[in-house]
């Protein structure tokens, strides 16, 4: 494969970002070559610059960077591709000088300066359209949520991150140089930014889905606040039940879809059971990321993809006879290529990932849901199990596997839900960068990896992935070390 393909979209930014970079910037004069000075003095000047923060979820960490992170790195997929920093993420073998990880970094971050220059600009605006129909509260809602999903990507990915809440404009290593914060206090202001959000967020905009499922509400706000305090260290499950009612209860009336299929037969997008999904188009808005995945009969080449599912992952649907998830998450075809875990020789039978369908060279309006509400579904069941109300949590669970066309779970104890549990979301939820949080909140990432019996067909040996408790958070990327004499390492890696 053209490595030039798999960093087509990447945007590798700083803190020192001073005005957000957004294609919609353009149409709006003078912001394409304003300065912050003189930049925010209307209305459409404060909308561009908070679509240039929506804009973020077009780059590669949300493309398939997060997936690389969740489901590769746990028992979900191989890596697949020929990329060795991919192979270094599915063996857990990943350095501080992987490239990815500054990619990754680069790109939060420089989505949070965008959200902070909305944050600090558009209070200030003297434009009355702006405060007509509580727009401006509902923009720094926006703008508060937008901050606090970033962030949250950065603290499951890396642990305690520097907290930077307002535009740097200077280039001196005193403003630019934040030492990190401690986990709790990346999850406090996480928590403190959607305690706001969900205050001025409305719960759909005008009622019309194409706009309430690509914009921030208060159905999203109140979903991420679910998952923050479920995965937080200090884990608050009153906290995580209260706002999963809340999102289930929610005037914008989310529902499950009638068939799993249909979130992922490209007819279905913005449905009920969506809170929040990446929006691709085609053309310039696209997905190139199914090209990635999709086999050679979809896709129209034939070089190895990447993310391949797992023989435990496929194991795990076929040991619950689960063949409606199965069906609609993995895909056989015989591939031109030797993979070492399915099938040695060229032609043999190989899994893809398959919740992405349609790979149109490279521009797929394929989208990736960012929130959704099984996940939420599952959550709520987690909680009420930690609650020790397991009757109630398994009524949850039912909900989930009525949909996948299965029987109730045999589950009844705590210890037996809290297994079950895990074991549905794996299922509703793989390939949807979801897996490596859920095996750390469970605190069992380290075991299960350890326990996984993946033969390398090559050697006919055990793969071994050697997991360690420090393997549970990233490197902080070599070259922010360098930039930012206030950064420490995570233990485990030099």
């Amino acid at each position: 494969m053209k490595t030039k393909n798999i960093a087509l979209y990447t945007m590798t930014v700083s803190l020192m970002l001073s005005a957000p970079s957004c294609k919609d910037f353009v149409d709006l004069a003078p912001i394409s070559s304003a300065t912050t000075a003189n930049a925010y003095n209307t209305a459409p000047d404060a909308e561009a610059a908070l679509t240039g923060v929506y804009d973020s979820f077009a780059q590669e960490y949300y493309i398939w960077d997060n997936i690389l992170f969740s489901d590769v790195i746990s028992d979900n997929y191989y890596a697949g591709g020929d990329n060795p920093e991919i192979f270094a993420i599915d063996k857990l073998e990943i350095t501080p000088t992987n490239a990815r990880l500054n990619s990754n970094w680069g790109q939060l971050y420089g989505a949070i300066a965008k959200a902070n220059l909305v944050l600090q600009k558009v209070p200030g605006i003297q434009d009355a359209a702006l405060d007509k129909n509580n727009r401006r509260a509902e923009m720094l809602g926006e703008a508060s949520f937008l901050r606090a999903f970033h962030y949250y990507q950065l603290v499951s990915l890396f642990g305690g991150v520097p907290l930077v809440t307002s535009p740097i404009s200077s280039t001196e290593p005193g403003a630019t140089n934040v030492p990190r914060s401690t986990e709790e206090e990346v999850y406090a202001q996480i928590i403190t930014d959607l305690e706001f959000a969900v205050t001025v967020l409305p719960d759909t905009y005008s009622g019309v889905a194409s706009i309430s499922k690509a914009r921030a509400t208060k159905g999203a706000a109140n979903a991420l606040l679910a998952k923050a305090y479920a995965q937080k260290p200090s884990k608050d499950y009153n906290k995580v039940l209260q706002y999963a009612d809340a999102v289930i209860s929610s005037p914008a009336d989310y529902r499950l879809m009638p068939s799993f299929d249909f979130l992922w037969d490209g007819d279905h997008y913005n449905n009920a059971e969506s809170i929040l999904e990446a929006q691709f188009e085609g053309g310039p808005e696209a997905n190139y990321g199914p090209q990635l995945l999709l086999p050679p009969s979809i896709s129209g080449d034939s070089w190895r993809k990447f993310v391949t599912p797992s023989k435990d992952l496929v194991a795990a649907f076929d040991n619950e006879n689960d063949q409606v998830r199965k069906n609609a998450t993995v895909l056989f075809e015989n591939a031109p290529w030797s993979d070492e875990y399915w099938a040695l020789p060229v032609g043999g039978s190989v899994p893809f990932a398959y919740k992405w369908r349609s790979a149109n060279g490279w521009a797929s309006t394929n989208r990736q849901y960012l929130l959704r509400l099984a996940d939420i579904i599952l959550l709520k069941a987690e909680a009420l199990n930690e609650l020790n109300r397991p009757a109630d949590a398994k009524l949850e669970v039912d909900k989930i596997r009525l949909r996948a066309g299965l029987p109730p779970s045999t589950a009844s104890t705590q210890a037996d839900l809290r297994s079950a549990i895990l074991n549905e979301r794996r299922m509703e939820l793989a390939q949807e960068a979801q897996r490596w949080n859920d095996l750390k909140r469970y605190g069992v990432a380290v075991e299960v990896m350890n326990n996984l019996n993946e033969i390398d067909l090559r050697t006919n040996t055990k793969t071994n992935y050697n997991a360690q408790a420090t393997d549970l958070l990233l490197p902080i990327p070599q070259q922010e070390l360098n930039r930012n004499t206030k950064l420490t390492q995570n233990p485990g890696y030099n």
